[in-house]
């Protein structure tokens, strides 16, 4: 059984509630129908109840009337979530009025839902950019205590790769921060490790990449992954991490052996920390590409509640699947 396939086996067991908030958007509606019918969550769907209940005829998705459907404009607790808004980000300058506006805007009422306890988790991006889909969610949501960054982490999937114990490695950043300080630097690895471990399965061996290992090169880049290892140490005694470390000498035994003998990570890293957003990003899309590995992801970390964003152009199975992630997020956040 492959990776996803355990995510949603184990989703099933715990139902969790995934608001969509592009509830009209046409994939959405589709994968919405996949989902109740493999009973992998439970779905609440923000949009027009009248113009979802029509297109789901149009397109025979017989299974939709089983999602709870939330008009923004029009429903029966739109005062209150108004008033929730209004409570929360009034020490920020928002006005009622603005409140009242702003809890009609799809993005907004998820996060609402999920603050107020009636959904807990929201998936979106379908129809909207990851700047509109993230802010309400650092405005309403924030961070899990502890956490001041939120990144996004790809699992990564391969073939029989002779680096890669049991085809996973999990990378991060590559999706949100673009210049982590040290500080954030350990933040990241500390929750990726607990996304290796909750959603990839994996016992996590931290590797914080660099271009240096162990003191082969000096620079100011260099000494904010030393330091960013020293707090990850600090932070959590108990994960297995070490840094600074090429990475090749994070995966490949012989060389993990030659650079840094006596490592616990060194030559058998299954999580990689990269310094910056952009050697993550050009990592894990290189890697895609060059080497065939599956990219699962970007998945959202470090949020109070699991949200998570779509590409605009994903497919239908993107977003079961990152419905089935989330629910398992929501599974998992303490």
């Amino acid at each position: 059984m492959g990776l996803m396939e355990n995510i949603r086996s184990n989703t099933k067991k715990n139902l969790k509630r995934i608001v969509l908030a592009e509830g009209m958007e046409e994939r959405t509606l589709m994968a919405t129908d996949h989902i109740l019918q493999e009973g992998l969550a439970k779905i609440i769907l923000l949009g027009n109840n009248e113009e979802i209940l029509k297109k789901a005829k149009d397109w025979n998705l017989i299974n939709i009337p089983k999602a709870t459907i939330i008009d923004p404009v029009n429903h029966e607790k739109k005062d209150y979530y108004a008033d929730l808004l209004f409570d929360l980000r009034k020490s920020k300058g928002l006005t009622k009025e603005e409140a009242y506006k702003l809890v009609e805007n799809p993005l907004y009422l998820a996060t609402l839902l999920i603050k107020n306890g009636d959904a807990d988790g929201e998936v979106a991006g379908a129809m909207n950019s990851t700047g509109n889909v993230l802010r309400p969610a650092f405005q309403i949501v924030k961070t899990q205590p502890g956490i001041s960054v939120v990144s996004g982490a790809f699992i990564m999937i391969f073939k029989n790769n002779p680096y890669v114990e049991n085809d996973i490695l999990v990378f991060a950043d590559c999706a949100v921060h673009p210049d982590p300080t040290d500080r954030e630097l350990a933040e990241i690895a500390i929750i990726t490790a607990k996304t290796a471990k909750n959603i990839a399965g994996i016992n996590p061996r931290v590797a914080m990449l660099s271009f240096s290992t162990k003191g082969s090169a000096k620079h100011a880049m260099c000494d904010k992954v030393i330091r960013a290892t020293e707090i990850v140490h600090e932070l959590d005694p108990t994960l297995v991490v070490d840094g600074e470390l090429q990475v090749d000498a994070a995966i490949v035994e012989s060389v993990g052996l030659s650079k840094a003998p006596g490592s616990s990570v060194a030559g058998k890293a299954n999580v990689l920390i990269f310094p910056t957003l952009e050697t993550g990003n050009i990592a894990y899309k290189l890697v895609q590409r060059l080497a065939g590995a599956e990219a699962i992801g970007p998945i959202l970390q470090g949020m109070a509640a699991p949200i998570n964003d779509l590409s605009r152009g994903c497919s239908i199975s993107d977003i079961i699947n990152m419905v089935a992630i989330t629910a398992s997020q929501a599974a998992n956040i303490h």
